[in-house]
C-alpha cells in the first residue's frame, strides 16, 4: 500500500515539476531507477515465475485440492478469455462509432499487437508493434506517441477482467461470501490502483496484492498468505491474454482521442 501511495505521489508531482530546477533532476533519477527494476524484473523474477508457480500448485498436490481447483478453473480460464474477446469488440465498436470507422477492420489492424503481447506478456515490450497497428488505424503520429505509451501503463482493462474473475472464483471455492457490495468497491479501487501498475508481466497483480482483503477479508487477504499465492500463480498462467487485452484496448481509446482532436481541438 505504502509503494502504491509513493507512485502515485512521485508520478505526479514530478510530472508536474519536471520542466523546472527540481523536478528534472528527480525525473532522471527516477527514470534510472525504472531501468533498474526493469532489469531486475527481467533478469530475476520473471526467470523464476515458473518455479513459483510450480511450488503452489505441488503445496495443492500436497493437500489434495490440485485436481479439484483445476477441475474448475479451466472453466473460469475460458470464460476470462471470452470477457477479453468480448471487452475488445465493445471497445472497437464505440471507438469504430466515435470515429465513423469500420470496427472490424480496427480489430484485423490490431491482430500483431494482440499476438505480440500474448507472446511477451509486457505492454511495454508490445508498444512498437502497438504504435504500428495504431498507424494502420488512421490514428495520427502526435497522438498515437502519445496514447500509446502511456496506456501500456494505466490502461488494465484486462488484467482487471482477469483478477475479479479469480477473487470471485477463489472466493466461491473456498465458500467465502462475496456479492455485488463487496465486488463494485474491489473493482473501482483496482480502477485506480492500476494506474500504479508496471507494464510488465505480473505488474497488476502485484500492484492488486494490497487491496485483495477487500474480497477475501483481513485474515485470508494477509499478501503472503495461501489464498494470495494461488492468485498470483493463476493470474500468471494466463497474464498474456491480460495483456493484449490490455493493449488492444489502447488503440480503441487512441482513436476517440484523435478523433476528439482532429475535430475539436484542431479547429
Amino acid at each position: 500500500m505504502s509503494a502504491v501511495v509513493m507512485a502515485f505521489i512521485l508520478g505526479l508531482n514530478i510530472s508536474i515539476l519536471r520542466d523546472k530546477t527540481i523536478g528534472n533532476p528527480l525525473y532522471n533519477a527516477v527514470k534510472d531507477l525504472s531501468s533498474i527494476i526493469d532489469n531486475v524484473l527481467s533478469k530475476v523474477i520473471i526467470p523464476l515465475l515458473p518455479l513459483y508457480i510450480c511450488g503452489t500448485f505441488t503445496d495443492m498436490t500436497k493437500s489434495g485440492k490440485t485436481f479439484v481447483i483445476l477441475g474448475i478453473l479451466w472453466k473460469v480460464f475460458l470464460v476470462i478469455i471470452v470477457m477479453h474477446l468480448v471487452c475488445i469488440l465493445v471497445q472497437f465498436l464505440i471507438a469504430g462509432t466515435v470515429s465513423a470507422k469500420n470496427p472490424f477492420t480496427m480489430i484485423k489492424n490490431q491482430i500483431p499487437g494482440y499476438a505480440t503481447a500474448v507472446g511477451t506478456q509486457s505492454s511495454t515490450a508490445t508498444i512498437p508493434v502497438n504504435l504500428k497497428c495504431a498507424e494502420a488505424d488512421g490514428i495520427s503520429e502526435q497522438i498515437r506517441n502519445f496514447v500509446i505509451p502511456l496506456c501500456a501503463n494505466i490502461h488494465m482493462a484486462g488484467s482487471m477482467i482477469t483478477i475479479t474473475a479469480f477473487a470471485t472464483a477463489v472466493c466461491l471455492m473456498n465458500q467465502i461470501p462475496i456479492n455485488m457490495a463487496t465486488v463494485i468497491p474491489f473493482i473501482m479501487t483496482l480502477g485506480v490502483a492500476m494506474v500504479a501498475s508496471p507494464g510488465a508481466p505480473g505488474g497488476s497483480i502485484m500492484t492488486a496484492l494490497p487491496f485483495l482483503y477487500m474480497v477475501f477479508g483481513p485474515e485470508l487477504g494477509d499478501p503472503s498468505g495461501p489464498i494470495c499465492a494461488l492468485m498470483v500463480a493463476l493470474y500468471i498462467t494466463q497474464d498474456s491474454f491480460g495483456t493484449a487485452c490490455n493493449i488492444s484496448g489502447d488503440n480503441a481509446i487512441g482513436l476517440i482521442v484523435d478523433t476528439i482532436y482532429k475535430k475539436h481541438i484542431t479547429k
